[in-house]
């Protein structure tokens, strides 16, 4: 049952990084303010405004100097991330001035970690500032070290284990690319760092996961910042169901053909279905998807696989049309609604951390084929740590061959160990709601963000501070 307030408790305006992967969970977020009684508002860009639509949230267009095309007009990352700084923080200055003297005035900028010139935004105005990470708590300490020159980058092979505090010996297969390869993708490198240097001036710190998940890498991140752990993000109707109608984020940038992967499921048997996404940005290579498909031919499983339309031309035609008796190909549909239906029995997955979230969240068996980035060190959390899943080890060239894939495939949906992954991922979903129960630790302290809020905006002040304190 959803909660409703009639005393005025604050306005939150949160500002995502303009991609489906960012978006999704801090408008999430947004959703969750409104429903302890905070006015919501998201702040988007221009391009992405028109693809958000919740009840109850308000949407505010900011602009990153590319209102056309987003992120596709610009040259470069770093082009795209300078403009959107000057002009973001203009228009978000903008935003912020239109409800100065309503009667709502802003009194909190939620950011998205990738756009720290938010904070500054925020605190020109005397209003709260609080950074939101997207990505996992492991990962944060891996980052906050590189940056406080506490880990030196590149990480060499004769080296490992790199050991962390908090966190398990991670082996060389197990760490970002960014660590082994640090010139590889500069860009990103540097976006990924440039979360950190104003960090201790933010009033919170959020970190979209939980304690059961991450409890021993918060608390070796505890010695470093003070994070808040307010995850999992995803839609009410799978944890709690206290929001309500809260089946969907309410963002798309993509059309999702739900209707036609919903009839295609219902005709399958429990459990006999492996749902395939690799999300909205990797790019697999043609030979990679090749032997994936080939691979799920040779196993004989059903399979709904999600191949975006600029990926399609990847997929050999007698693959495809040999494999249409027991697969679906989709250019896109809705995942949450995909890996919540019963006729799912495990998900194939490049190992993104919303895509971890929802797996997790709903209890279904992965296999891990993660391609980049973060993505490599969420696999061994999926195979090693949490124990729901397997992770499709590449060869020599970087592909994960059919023969290695089918085995994969094997482990997760048939036999004894599928059987312990199973009852794993399904204590996992469990713990998940437990979190937005009355006595979980994410909604407690998502519970004492709002309280401070309504603290702050009844004195007309907030001198209490409460990083460390609920």
């Amino acid at each position: 049952m959803e909660n409703h307030h009639n005393e005025y408790r604050g306005h939150v305006v949160v500002l995502p990084y303009p991609s489906q992967g960012h978006i999704n969970p801090l408008l999430q977020f947004a959703k969750r303010l409104a429903s302890k009684g905070v006015k919501a508002t998201l702040a988007t860009t221009s391009y992405t405004v028109n693809s958000v639509c919740v009840p109850n949230v308000g949407i505010e267009p900011i602009s990153d100097g590319f209102d056309q095309a987003g992120f596709a007009q610009a040259a470069d990352e770093d082009t795209f991330l300078q403009s959107f700084k000057t002009n973001g923080s203009r228009t978000l200055s903008q935003v912020l001035d239109k409800y100065q003297n309503s009667d709502f005035p802003v009194n909190c900028v939620v950011y998205d970690s990738f756009l720290p010139w938010a904070l500054d935004v925020a605190k020109k105005r005397r209003i709260y500032g609080a950074s939101f990470f997207t990505n996992s708590a492991t990962v944060c300490s891996i980052f906050y070290r590189i940056h406080h020159g506490l880990l030196s980058l590149p990480c060499k092979l004769e080296d490992m284990p790199l050991l962390v505090p908090g966190l398990p010996p991670l082996n060389f297969p197990d760490l970002p690319t960014f660590l082994k390869k640090p010139d590889s993708y500069p860009a990103y490198l540097k976006m990924k760092l440039n979360q950190y240097p104003d960090l201790d001036k933010a009033d919170w710190v959020f970190i979209n996961t939980f304690e059961a998940l991450e409890g021993q890498a918060a608390n070796g991140l505890s010695k470093l910042f003070s994070g808040k752990l307010i995850g999992p993000m995803v839609p009410s109707a799978y944890l709690d169901g206290q929001i309500t109608g809260d089946r969907g984020y309410g963002a798309s940038l993509w059309k999702p053909l739900g209707e036609e992967c919903t009839k295609w499921l219902e005709a399958k048997p429990p459990k006999s279905v492996v749902y395939v996404s690799f999300g909205s940005m990797v790019s697999l290579t043609e030979k990679q998807i090749e032997e994936l498909a080939m691979g799920l031919k040779e196993s004989g499983v059903h399979f709904l696989w999600v191949v975006r339309e600029s990926e399609r031309c990847k997929l050999p035609k007698e693959i495809s049309d040999s494999a249409k008796e027991k697969g679906l190909f989709v250019k896109w549909c809705n995942q949450l609604e995909a890996l919540a239906h019963e006729a799912i029995g495990c998900f194939v997955t490049h190992c993104g951390w919303n895509s971890i979230l929802e797996g997790l969240s709903l209890g279904v068996p992965m296999v891990a084929v993660p391609q980049w980035a973060d993505q490599l060190t969420n696999a061994k959390f999926v195979e090693e740590i949490w124990e729901v899943g397997v992770r499709a080890k590449e060869d020599e060239q970087g592909v994960v061959r059919k023969e290695e894939f089918v085995g994969c495939l094997k482990k997760v949906m048939e036999g004894e160990r599928s059987q312990e992954i199973r009852k794993n991922s399904t204590k996992w979903k469990e713990l998940a709601k437990k979190e937005f129960s009355e006595e979980g630790s994410s909604d407690k302290n998502i519970t004492g963000f709002v309280e401070h809020l309504r603290l702050a905006n009844k004195k007309g002040e907030a001198k209490q501070f409460l990083n460390g304190a609920d």
